[in-house]
């Protein structure tokens, strides 16, 4: 396992590192713009990696936090659908924690959030995660980190933001994101009564065919 997740990491880091210079001109204004994986892709051990990080497969409790939903589609830059693609999220706790061996931030890390997630897009493109409303960690406004991928290639990485957060003005990697382009990685979180689930957005991945 843990041979897996460096051989990921690597994959991840490399993914995020080419910028938006090595795009068409024309692609710039519609493709969501690649991000840093940053430093705290899970290395725990995984309790449970399906696309509910609210619950842990076996335990009882319930994550803090507002309960959200998020789903969306991941397609082309035409609007074609691309399935069978690897959706993978991964986000603090309610606490402010990841669940990796170097966050040493002093607040408990909540036991029932999983705090990592994957799904697998339909023959629509279609995928969904539920999760919680992410919450600010130090030095950063609230944000989920996004990987997506096919087995055997470099994963395409972002950050999800949310629309209307004030801390976005102040975040440095949001900021990083010409403005043209902000729009592709806000994710609106509207109200609902869905059972538990508090929150639901939606955000598409619009991505260059193979990635690029």
């Amino acid at each position: 396992m843990s041979e897996l997740i460096n051989n990921r990491r690597r994959n991840l880091i490399l993914g995020g590192s080419a910028g938006l210079l090595s795009l068409p001109c024309y692609a710039k204004q519609l493709l969501t713009p690649r991000q840093s994986a940053g430093p705290f892709y899970p290395d725990l051990p995984m309790l449970d990696d399906d696309n509910d990080l609210t619950q842990i497969s076996g335990m009882k409790g319930i994550a803090k936090g507002n309960i959200a939903e998020i789903y969306g589609k991941v397609i082309d830059i035409n609007g074609n659908p691309l399935s069978g693609v690897i959706v993978e999220i991964w986000q603090c706790d309610f606490n402010g924690r990841y669940r990796h061996s170097e966050d040493d931030h002093s607040t408990p890390m909540d036991r029932n959030f999983q705090g990592f997630g994957r799904n697998i897009t339909d023959d629509q493109g279609r995928y969904r995660f539920r999760t919680i409303r992410p919450v600010p960690y130090p030095g950063r406004t609230p944000h989920i980190h996004a990987a997506v991928f096919r087995d055997g290639m470099r994963p395409f990485v972002t950050q999800i933001y949310v629309a209307g957060e004030a801390q976005n003005s102040e975040d440095f990697l949001f900021q990083r994101i010409p403005s043209i382009l902000r729009p592709m990685v806000l994710a609106d979180f509207r109200p609902t009564d869905i059972g538990i689930v508090e929150l639901m957005a939606n955000f598409d991945f619009v991505l260059m065919d193979g990635f690029a």
